[in-house]
């Protein structure tokens, strides 16, 4: 129990870390990019480069998911105060939502269809 819950701290720190790297570099460099998105490119580098091994944050990682729910809660809560809001725009909200989702899932779908007959071939 101890030994897990170490490695999980570490790992869940070492994610931070890219993530907070990936932040100071969009500050450094003044980049356009979120610096969450920047610290996701990173990890993916050191991942797709063999420098970080998958199993050194495979723990950390499925804690974090296994939790993402909890995340949400601040935002949860957050939105009850947006009610008139919803009361008057929710329908238009939840449309655009599902159009933008839908059209998300569909342009991955081409993509990866696209890719795949590149590599087939």
């Amino acid at each position: 129990m101890t030994k897990t819950a170490f490695n999980i701290s570490w790992q869940v720190l070492l994610l931070w870390l890219v993530f907070r790297l990936g932040t100071f570099l969009v500050a450094l460099l003044h980049l356009s990019l979120p610096g969450n998105v920047a610290g996701m490119l990173i990890m993916f580098l050191l991942l797709a480069s063999g420098a970080v091994k998958p199993s050194l944050i495979e723990e950390g990682g499925g804690f974090l998911l296994k939790h993402f729910a909890f995340f949400f809660i601040p935002i949860s809560v957050g939105l009850m105060t947006f009610g008139d809001l919803m009361r008057q725009s929710g329908a238009v909200l939840l449309l655009v939502l599902t159009v933008s989702a839908l059209v998300g899932v569909a342009a991955t779908g081409v993509s990866v269809e696209l890719l795949q007959g590149r590599s087939s071939r």
